[in-house]
C-alpha cells in the first residue's frame, strides 16, 4: 500500500537527554510522521469519520511526548510510533525525531518504522 499521510516538522518541547540536567527543562524537538492508514485513502467518500484525523495525531503526539522524560531520542521515537499505532487506525508509521542540541550540527535525528502486528 502506497497511500500515506506525511506530517512535516511538528514542533514539540519535551524533556529528553542523557544527563539529568539536560532533562530539567524542555527542549525543542521536531517530528516528521508518515502514516499509512488502514484501508488506504481510496474509499473515504470525503468523510472525516473514515479518515485518520491528522490534527488529532499531532495533538496526541504532543501530549504523549510532553508527558515523558526519556534519556534517548531513540526511546522516545519508538514509544511515539507504538503509541500512535495503538490509538489510530494505522497499518504502518514512520517517525523521524530531530533534536537540536549539538553546536556544530544542524540536528541529530533518529527514524523508526513500525507496523501493526
Amino acid at each position: 500500500m502506497n497511500d500515506h499521510i506525511h506530517i512535516k516538522q511538528l514542533e514539540i518541547f519535551a524533556h529528553v537527554g542523557v544527563p539529568d540536567e539536560e532533562r530539567t527543562s524542555a527542549q525543542r524537538l521536531t517530528f516528521n510522521l508518515t502514516l499509512w492508514p488502514s484501508g488506504g485513502l481510496r474509499n473515504l467518500d470525503d468523510q472525516i469519520a473514515r479518515a485518520v484525523d491528522y490534527s488529532a495525531v499531532c495533538e496526541e503526539t504532543k501530549n504523549f511526548a510532553q508527558d515523558r522524560s526519556d534519556r534517548l531520542i531513540e526511546t522516545l521515537a519508538d514509544a511515539v510510533a507504538n503509541h500512535l499505532l495503538e490509538n489510530f487506525q494505522l497499518e504502518r508509521i514512520t517517525v523521524e525525531l530531530r533534536k537540536y542540541i549539538m553546536p556544530d550540527v544542524e540536528f541529530v535525528s533518529v527514524t523508526v518504522t513500525r507496523e501493526r502486528t
